[in-house]
């Protein structure tokens, strides 16, 4: 729950928690996350003194015939004050090993059960996470470190279950006056139970990788041989799917599953395009059966270059919120009739297509399931309706929708958010400024302006970057280039240096909010928002990082 090298005097948070417990106003300085811990488990009506309950065995349970050979051969050599816990990717315990008192025993480790432990921390980040003593919400836990780590299978994206270490929680960390931290001697002791959590997770890794049926290893196999260049690689067979960085950064969830939909539906097929590229896909065979298909991405289309002038209709493009999918689609189709599927049914308006009008359909997430199904018909009557449909990612689709995206997927347009582009700012500026009045120079920036810019992430896209600019040419009143000072805040404030949870956003959003306000006094903006200026002040120093 605590960083490595940050952790409060454990005194004080134990004496918190108590506070806590009944009701009492914590004091300042307390992590965040920790608090924020207990009060979901206080939100779930967990009782910090319920009792434990023993385990029940789980049917079926892959991990478990993998890792109870290597679990058995670590618990033998523990030193009498240790305990091993396997949990499945539910959190439900699978097999306790070492010392592991019966009351501190559980069944399901799962927050809503027990409230904040480290298996559920590390099975929700993927990495490694550790607790100690009064971070848990559990009475009978307070005297107990925890560290845990995920467990993978080959080829499967979320952990298959935690490894979990527990040790006491050392006489030296329940008394240490205020003022300790983890870098202390009595915490030095924790590195090793971090280090057993973790290397018993790689060794039931690499058991489930000698376990792996035969297919999957093939897969794994094509997968890691396809890996040899700088080209984004996916594969895809049975219930797995290989993703590489590459790959998950250059395609969003929505185009690997059309590109998984589309290489299986034909694993015969040797090329696809999909977000405006070309896909090479190799088929995996075992014997005369095929198992998966590898697929390899070549580069993107330089930006900016003819290439979507070059794709005919039908034609789909996609991209987040504000990107200009509707202004590129009046680009390539400047005499279409434009309807917004969100402005409700479209009545006979698709009927154009059938007499080759073009057409630009908005908001395509937002088509009515009736609408969605003509659509579905009309293509299949006419591949090549002079059709252009735009598309905001989101929610998932529902099969009839997903349909008309697949039918699409082989002639897509993915654009880049933003935030993926700092470097077209300084150009889009230009053209985003209106026009000055005569006699008067056009828009500049000053470089501090820029910069500040060019590392705002832009949640709005192109649509919020051009309210930003005509906001400031309209209510500008001084002379020469825009400084970092005229920006607004959330602009100048840069983004924050650490992921914000959506709570986090949310407060920081408010406090800018009022720090505009009220002019950027701080002892006013506390005021109004109900919090002493101290409090203000941490805040702000940690959206920072």
């Amino acid at each position: 729950m605590t960083t490595a090298e940050h952790l409060p005097p454990l005194i004080r948070l134990r004496h918190a928690r108590e506070r806590f417990l009944a009701g009492g106003p914590l004091p300042e300085g307390l992590p965040e996350e920790v608090v924020s811990a207990w009060r979901r488990a206080r939100f779930h009506g967990v009782r910090q003194d319920e009792a434990g309950e023993e385990p029940q065995a789980v049917a079926a349970a892959p991990v478990l015939e993998a890792a109870r050979p290597v679990l058995e051969r670590l618990a033998g050599a523990l030193d009498g004050r240790t305990a091993l816990v396997l949990t499945d990717a539910r959190l439900r315990v699978l097999w306790t090993g070492g010392v592991h008192p019966a009351a501190r025993a559980r069944a399901d480790l799962s927050e809503e059960r027990v409230g904040p432990n480290s298996a559920a921390l590390a099975l929700r980040t993927g990495r490694r996470a550790e607790v100690h003593g009064p971070e848990h919400f559990l009475d009978d836990w307070q005297d107990t470190s925890a560290v845990s780590a995920p467990v993978r299978v080959p080829g499967a994206i979320r952990p298959a279950g935690t490894v979990t270490v527990t040790t006491p929680l050392c006489e030296g960390c329940r008394a240490r006056l205020p003022g300790v931290d983890r870098a202390s001697a009595h915490f030095r002791a924790g590195h090793l139970p971090g280090a057993l959590a973790e290397a018993a997770a790689a060794a039931i890794e690499a058991e489930l990788l000698a376990r792996s049926a035969a297919p999957e290893r093939l897969l794994l196999d094509a997968y890691l041989a396809a890996r040899t260049g700088d080209r984004p690689v996916a594969a895809f067979g049975g219930h797995s799917r290989l993703v590489d960085d590459l790959a998950a950064r250059a395609l969003t969830p929505e185009d690997l599953h059309r590109l998984e939909r589309a290489a299986l539906k034909d694993p015969e097929a040797r090329h696809l395009t999909l977000a405006g590229r070309s896909v090479d896909l190799t088929p995996v065979r075992q014997g005369e059966a095929t198992v998966g298909v590898v697929a390899v991405l070549h580069p993107a289309p330089v930006r900016g270059g003819t290439e979507p002038c070059r794709t005919r209709p039908p034609l789909l493009v996609t991209g987040e919120r504000g990107t200009g999918k509707t202004a590129l689609a009046r680009e390539l189709a400047p005499h279409a009739r434009t309807v917004d599927a969100a402005e409700g049914e479209l009545g006979d308006i698709m009927k154009d297509l059938t007499q080759g009008h073009p057409l630009i359909l908005r908001h395509a997430e937002r088509l009515a399931p009736p609408d969605t199904a003509t659509l579905n018909s009309l293509l299949d009557a006419h591949p090549t309706a002079p059709l252009y449909v735009t598309y905001t990612p989101g929610t998932p689709p529902g099969p009839c929708l997903q349909r008309l995206l697949d039918v699409l997927a082989a002639r897509t347009i993915t654009l880049p958010a933003l935030r993926e582009r700092p470097e077209d700012i300084a150009e889009l500026l230009k053209t985003l400024a209106p026009k000055p009045p005569a006699g008067h120079p056009p828009l500049t920036w000053s470089l501090d302006a820029l910069r500040a810019l060019e590392r705002h992430p832009w949640p709005g896209n192109l649509t919020e970057l051009a309210h930003v600019v005509h906001a400031l040419a309209q209510g500008r009143r001084l002379t020469g280039p825009v400084r970092k000072a005229e920006l607004p805040d959330a602009v100048r404030e840069g983004p924050a240096h650490r992921p914000l949870s959506p709570m986090e956003d949310a407060e920081r959003t408010a406090i800018l909010q009022a720090l505009k306000r009220h002019g950027g006094n701080k002892a006013r903006t506390a005021s109004a928002l109900g919090i002493g200026r101290a409090t203000l002040y941490r805040k702000l120093r940690s959206y920072r990082g």
